[in-house]
């Protein structure tokens, strides 16, 4: 790998950035993931600064900033139209909940400050002319494809044990291996997963999922033993296994959590108990919901009006990307197809309302009028019945006429 890198236009626009501090006698570089993805060849969309600088002189030599983290060392700097985190140098002390350290002391040093990242491939550093800096052999594990822990790996997660997660994830997105002493250490000391926050581990689990290497992840995640301390996945090896043998790639949470959960078995009533332990938000609940029964009326037959119509073509497209994934037959063009072709696509284009239909019939709200819409709707769908008022009225008035008979 190149130990200088020519640099993109979001790196070449923070470089204003490293020459005012250094110009002011303190060290500043690129530092992390922005670095590690340039070296990949992937899109870099924003980058972190370190510096030798400490926060308060950081905010002396920049008109614009805001203090983000700045108990951590990390100030915000708003620099023609756009927004860099730098932070100070820093090194940590124990670590008493395994999630953030008791507290962080500023120093001087990259090498002190890149010495307390999780991973080789992450404390990585780069300097205003692409130069890279590389005291843990990054590159080199880089170019083997490995996630190996800096230092030694047990006290990386004793330090903050979400990055166990991490470590698996990483290994899916950029479809790396794990480095043997790193997952060692992983199987060792999963328990301490149950420290860390729900909202922590979504994050990464769901990283993992969608990464392009999902099947190491996954296969990693259910090996080391961390799956056991995931809200309700403890019983689940085989469910997460299956989600292994998938025909291609997640491209979307809600495939994710709908496979996951048809492999699991899940009804439908189930989910959302399910997805509140992961501290899911209502809409994708609602969403995954939808799906899942999507997914197991598929399964068992052809698409139809009323089908595409109560799954909408987003979800509907999604549940043919997911019969593919399950190895089978999708019809992508055939729902699009159905659903340009629906008399209506939502309920609020019904010809007639609520108020209309207790004028017509002359009767008062109540328990009738629901079952009834939902008929009309239904027999629009089905294109029995024309989608005009009169139509609708009059089809309303003989249904009501032959209930009361």
């Amino acid at each position: 790998m190149p130990k200088q890198l020519k640099m993109n236009e979001t790196f070449l626009q923070a470089v204003p950035i490293l020459r005012r501090l250094q110009e002011n006698e303190y060290e500043a570089y690129f530092v992390g993931g922005s670095v590690r993805d340039a070296l990949l060849g992937k899109e870099i969309e924003d980058v972190d600064i370190a510096t030798s600088a400490f926060p308060e002189e950081v905010k002396s030599l920049f008109t614009r900033t805001i203090d983000v983290g700045i108990e951590h060392g990390t100030v915000m700097v708003l620099f023609e139209g756009q927004s860099y985190e730098i932070t100070t140098f820093r090194t940590e002390s124990e670590y008493q909940d395994y999630r953030r350290p008791d507290h962080v002391t500023f120093v001087r040093s990259l090498e002190e400050d890149l010495k307390r990242r999780d991973f080789t491939i992450n404390a990585l550093a780069m300097d205003e002319n692409g130069h890279i800096i590389d005291y843990f052999n990054g590159m080199e594990d880089m170019s083997h494809r490995l996630i190996k822990a800096v230092g030694e790996p047990s006290e990386r997660f004793y330090e903050d044990a979400l990055r166990m997660m991490r470590a698996v994830r990483f290994q899916a997105q950029l479809d790396f291996h794990l480095d043997e002493k790193t997952f060692a250490a992983i199987k060792e000391h999963h328990s301490l997963l149950e420290k860390i926050s729900v909202e922590r581990i979504q994050v990464e689990f769901t990283k993992m999922m969608l990464g392009q290497g999902y099947k190491k992840g996954i296969q990693s995640f259910i090996d080391s033993g961390l799956y056991r301390y995931c809200p309700e996945l403890r019983g689940e090896k085989e469910a997460l296994e299956k989600m292994c043998r998938l025909n291609g790639p997640l491209t979307s949470t809600i495939q994710m959590w709908t496979l996951l959960l048809h492999f699991i078995g899940l009804s439908p009533e189930e989910v959302e108990p399910f997805m509140r332990k992961w501290k899911c938000s209502k809409k994708e609940i609602s969403t995954v919901k939808k799906a899942l029964i999507g997914l197991s009326e598929r399964l068992q037959s052809l698409p139809s009006n009323r089908y595409v119509f109560e799954m909408g073509l987003d979800v509907g497209l999604e549940v043919e990307r997911m019969l593919e994934l399950l190895h089978q037959d999708a019809l992508p063009e055939r729902i699009q197809q159905i659903y340009q072709q629906l008399p209506i696509q939502r309920r609020n284009e019904l010809a007639v309302n609520g108020n209309e239909l207790m004028t017509h019939l002359n009767k008062k709200a109540g328990k009738w009028l629901g079952p009834l819409l939902d008929e009309l709707e239904r027999a629009v769908v089905e294109m029995e019945v024309e989608n005009e008022k009169h139509a609708l009225l009059q089809t309303a008035e003989t249904w009501t006429v032959n209930e009361e008979k």
